[in-house]
């Protein structure tokens, strides 16, 4: 087709085989827009596409994704809200004939229907990272990192220390949006198991969201990618070993650690543990 459709927040160029979607950037254009920038959707991808009226003298296209078919969807779980779908471009009411006529040009390009066997859609590229309340969370493509913040990270996960999760040994990602109760990323384990029963702020394999903490734009593509590397994932990467911590980090951890010791949230035995633990990172 080679044409451009260009509406509010975002301009979708129809290609042959795709729709590549370029997403603007402003004040107004929703951040989980800035932060994809540009998607290509395949049509493969894709199982139907409406045009509805819209609010304010304005009219919607929407593409409706295959189950599956991309990462980023999936991860969200349907709780992305209406303005943040990046499926949906809203126009002008001036324009419906011109989009009604996108919509059947698309409609006769689509053949695939249902849940798709792998990812069609490319998930944001590694590396990423965001803050959590309790921690600060990074992916490199291979693994994911949890450090956890001394002021918001419960007793339990700074008994269980810093995590890593190699790519090869997880199963699956549940990202609850920040925007709704009890918000958070849990990692969950290849061999199954009930690390779900366990509270996101008691769990080491989970980081908790609140209040500027972990926003839609930086935690969704972020579990969006760690998703789409578990679907796809190979061998076991090799990792390489951490690098020296900063003294300064380490004193004021195990600081933190004497301050739980002598509240009584960690015995005596945890507590010389970690300790050692932490000076042998030096």
């Amino acid at each position: 087709m080679g044409d451009v459709l260009a509406g509010f927040h975002a301009v979708w160029e129809f290609e042959s085989d795709s729709v590549l979607i370029r997403y603007e950037r402003g004040i107004r254009t929703p951040k989980l827009f800035q932060a994809l920038g540009e998607r290509r959707i395949p049509l493969s991808a894709l199982e139907g596409v409406t045009l509805e009226p819209g609010k304010r003298g304005t009219v919607v296209l929407r593409l409706t994704p295959r189950p599956g078919a991309d990462p980023l969807m999936e991860a969200a779980a349907g709780q992305l809200k209406e303005g943040c779908d990046p499926y949906r471009l809203v126009l002008p009411a001036e324009r419906e004939t011109l989009a009604e006529y996108y919509a059947d040009e698309l409609k006769a390009l689509l053949t695939e229907s249902g849940p798709a066997d792998r990812h069609l859609v490319a998930a944001p590229g590694a590396p990423l990272h965001f803050k959590a309340y309790d921690g600060k969370a990074s992916f490199d493509g291979t693994s994911v990192r949890f450090r956890w913040s001394w002021t918001g990270a419960s007793s339990a996960k700074w008994k269980a220390g810093d995590q890593r999760f190699a790519v090869a040994d997880l199963g699956g990602v549940e990202w609850r949006s920040p925007e709704v109760f009890e918000g958070h990323l849990r990692l969950l384990p290849r061999s199954g198991g009930a690390a779900a029963a366990v509270q996101p702020d008691q769990d080491p394999a989970s980081v908790v969201f609140g209040l500027g903490y972990g926003p839609v734009h930086e935690s969704l593509p972020f579990a969006a990618a760690v998703l789409a590397a578990v679907r796809s994932r190979g061998p076991a990467p090799v990792v390489p070993a951490p690098a020296r911590r900063d003294p300064a980090d380490i004193a004021e951890r195990i600081r933190h650690l004497g301050e739980l010791h002598q509240a009584g949230l960690v015995t005596d035995e945890e507590f010389s543990c970690k300790k050692a633990e932490l000076l042998a990172e030096l």
